[in-house]
């Protein structure tokens, strides 16, 4: 997921100071300024009036040959009803009126999703009933650790499907305010579990914590089970081989971190920035054979 380790997904760094901000995690200018800043660096782009462009048939294959998109659409559903409960029963009106923005933009990327589908006849299998979670807290949780675990490897997969050319020009820009809409989503996530952390005492915090670390590991699981039921050679074909590219998992990996990184960067320095993917991928890459340098 892209939580800010561990420790920074559960217990909010326990009252650090954030960078050169002179304030504490947990404070009231600490959420001031994360709210503040997901309110304020909001993008009106409406779904509705997006200049789909035209595409040549090879583009078109391969759009429509992509194996996830039953799975996004599924997954913006779930998020967007999510964060609605948890926006209904927040009682501070600055989180609950990000949470409620939150909300809509999940909303609003199942909008895209649903006339991209819709005007390039891409066929999904029937939609899946909503089944709501044990609790609004509970949802919110999963869904932040889950977003955060996606649009790690998001990031670097939309840099390479650029890079390639296997999306032309014009379809990139579409979808560009929404890759980057999810980096925004991630921070403000890693900002409030640290600010709700730092806020309660005793066990309160301890359970808030248990909490915290149960939809990470649930997270974890269901994306393990999700890679599972994807065909891996359709995927392959669709995806690598479909790019024209060659890539190593190690550098793939280092894509996905500095991806993350870039889209991170525009945001107030002084906030907390997801770290739990990158100290993941870089413990993995230890263990990855080292490429060879070109002859």
């Amino acid at each position: 997921m892209s939580s800010s380790t561990a420790s920074h997904a559960t217990s909010g760094m326990g009252g650090t100071s954030v960078g050169g901000g002179g304030f504490r995690i947990g404070s009231e200018e600490h959420k001031a300024l994360f709210c503040r800043m997901f309110l304020d660096s909001y993008d009106p782009y409406k779904p509705a009036v997006i200049d789909w462009p035209r595409l040549a048939p090879d583009a078109l294959a391969r759009l429509t040959g992509l194996p996830f998109w039953d799975i996004a659409v599924r997954t913006e559903e779930s998020a967007g009803r999510r964060m609605d409960a948890l926006a209904a029963i927040s009682e501070d009106p600055l989180i609950r009126e990000a949470v409620a923005l939150n909300a809509f933009e999940e909303r609003r990327h199942k909008e895209v999703l649903g006339h991209m589908i819709r005007f390039y006849g891409i066929e999904l299998a029937p939609e899946e009933p909503y089944v709501p979670p044990t609790s609004p807290l509970w949802g919110f949780l999963r869904t932040g650790y889950g977003e955060c675990f996606d649009s790690f490897f998001a990031f670097g997969l939309f840099a390479l499907a650029k890079r390639s050319g296997f999306f032309p020009p014009e379809l990139v820009e579409v979808f560009e305010p929404v890759i980057q809409e999810e980096a925004r989503h991630n921070l403000f996530f890693v900002n409030w579990v640290a600010y709700m952390t730092r806020r309660q005492g005793g066990l309160a915090r301890l359970a808030f914590r248990v909490k915290c670390l149960a939809a990470l590991a649930c997270q974890a699981w269901s994306r393990l089970k999700m890679a599972r039921r994807v065909d891996s050679n359709n995927f392959t074909a669709t995806s690598a081989d479909a790019m024209g590219l060659d890539i190593s998992p190690r550098s793939f990996f280092a894509l996905c971190a500095a991806e993350n990184e870039r889209r991170l960067a525009p945001f107030d320095a002084r906030l907390l920035r997801p770290r739990m993917m990158p100290a993941l991928v870089r413990f993995a890459s230890h263990f990855m054979p080292r490429e060879k340098p070109a002859a």
